[in-house]
């Protein structure tokens, strides 16, 4: 086998471990891999060098998988677990409302047909 390939099959997408894993950045990525044990690394690996072939994730997934052969064990928490690239999920509805709005408003007295002249009177 070639160096640096992990294995031949790659897993299909829906079957990684990650959840849109295509659309992780970088910087996510590096801390979902961590949670994954070696077979899991092994199938996102595997994917990766199938697929996107991007050499800063691929430094990123053999980086883990060292340190998972050298000992290291995965981390706690959740791949599934929500993400901070993604927005939460709007509310349903609006809460404002003619209790909730601001005071109206008056516009400036320059440039409105309105309020043509400057200054005002005073008296």
């Amino acid at each position: 086998m070639p160096e640096g390939k992990t294995q031949t099959h790659a897993p299909e997408h829906d079957a990684l471990p990650l959840p849109d894993y295509d659309h992780l950045p970088l910087g996510s990525l590096q801390h979902r891999v961590r949670t994954l044990d070696e077979a899991g690394l092994r199938d996102v690996l595997a994917y990766e060098e199938a697929h996107g072939h991007r050499l800063p994730v691929l430094q990123v997934l053999r980086g883990r998988l060292q340190e998972l052969s050298e000992g290291a064990e995965p981390s706690e928490g959740s791949p599934l677990a929500p993400a901070p690239e993604h927005a939460p999920p709007a509310d349903a509805g609006s809460q404002v409302s003619p209790d909730t709005s601001g005071p109206a408003m008056n516009p400036p007295s320059h440039g409105t047909p309105e309020n043509p002249a400057q200054p005002r009177p005073t008296g």
